[in-house]
């Protein structure tokens, strides 16, 4: 089963070859409208990674979230609704368009990378959610260093990344699967060709890479569809009645 990517803040900008046509990889830009439409309702992302990202995030009313790597604003919805005082971050400025169409005028969205300083205050958030975007850093510790920093102390970060184990037998099940290391594949959107690039990172090194940074790891989780996934999606699922399949891999971390 092959993962989709959710957001894109993070993005790597990484050039293809000299003498090769210019593309760029990741470049939610040039994708943003079929990605947006192919992700709403689909079974890995509609039915699947947000859906778990709301069970973890549980009661959020009143709170205060970073969306980091909103994409164009399905989740930051979501939280919206549960009563959520949300701020999205994208580094797509066309992401961040379709998101302000979603959103409406008043919705507090800016333009951000991770692993760059972020346009916040010390302590300005009670939780940050970073859905499905660090797997395209190679390195997370200026990511993680920034996202502590503007949590307030005890806040939540929750996070959800390509599974490992998934990602390393799809792209190349004979390289070393305990080195960081980056791979790349074109992925098709409703007859668009987009390249995309992520960086393959052994478990022990995310969690490492978490505790470095200040995080205590509360959760991991493997979880299941949402339901009637299995109903909705008969042909993907069919192996699968119980609607669970390794896919991404959901963490909530404290800021200690």
């Amino acid at each position: 089963m092959t993962s989709a990517p959710e957001d894109s803040a993070g993005q790597a900008d990484t050039a293809v070859p000299t003498g090769a046509p210019e593309t760029r990889r990741n470049d939610y830009d040039s994708f943003a409208e079929a990605y947006s439409a192919e992700t709403e309702a689909n079974l890995i992302n509609g039915y699947y990674a947000r859906p778990a990202i709301l069970d973890l995030a549980g009661d959020v009313a009143g709170r205060r979230i970073l969306d980091a790597g909103c994409g164009s604003g399905p989740l930051f919805a979501a939280l919206r609704d549960r009563g959520a005082l949300v701020t999205g971050i994208d580094s797509s400025t066309r992401m961040l368009e379709l998101a302000q169409q979603r959103l409406g005028d008043g919705a507090d969205l800016q333009t951000a990378d991770l692993g760059s300083p972020l346009p916040f205050g010390d302590a300005a958030f009670d939780d940050v959610i970073a859905s499905l975007v660090l797997h395209y850093l190679e390195d997370w510790t200026a990511a993680l260093a920034e996202l502590r920093r503007v949590l307030t102390p005890g806040g939540r970060l929750i996070v959800s990344v390509e599974h490992p184990f998934v990602g390393h037998l799809q792209a190349d099940p004979g390289a070393d699967y305990f080195a960081i290391r980056q791979h790349s594949f074109d992925w098709n959107l409703g007859g668009q060709s987009a390249l995309m690039s992520f960086w393959h990172r052994p478990l022990h090194a995310m969690t490492d890479a978490f505790t470095a940074a200040g995080f205590r790891i509360a959760v991991i989780s493997e979880p299941a569809a949402a339901p009637g996934a299995v109903d909705l999606f008969p042909e993907i699922l069919a192996d699968n009645p119980s609607g669970t399949f390794p896919c991404f891999l959901f963490f909530v971390l404290h800021a200690d």
